[in-house]
């Protein structure tokens, strides 16, 4: 997929197959007694989220990492598979990892 850009007030947006890239930093807004991060309509558009989107934050100590919260049957079906193969196979993880 070739870069395509848009323009939303003085800011551009470079979209390729997996990111959106602005090439504006943004700045934290005071609202009450927190901060808030205003997201521009393109790249709320391109992830496909709203105003009633559920967000999660997470952090390596350096970047912040905002997501859209997943199908929450996904997410419980994913942690049966893996508990079930560490059930069947967690001595064999146990003997490759020494």
């Amino acid at each position: 997929m070739e870069p395509t850009v848009a323009r939303a007030r003085d800011e551009a947006f470079v979209r390729t197959d997996r990111y959106y890239r602005t090439d504006m930093p943004k700045r934290l807004t005071r609202s009450g007694n927190s901060l808030a991060l205003v997201i521009d309509r393109p790249l709320l558009e391109a992830l496909e989220i709203d105003a009633d989107t559920e967000l999660e934050l997470s952090t390596d100590g350096d970047v912040l990492v905002v997501t859209p919260v997943r199908n929450r049957k996904r997410k419980k079906r994913t942690a049966e598979l893996v508990a079930e193969a560490h059930e069947h196979y967690g001595g064999v993880f146990r003997r490759l990892a020494e």
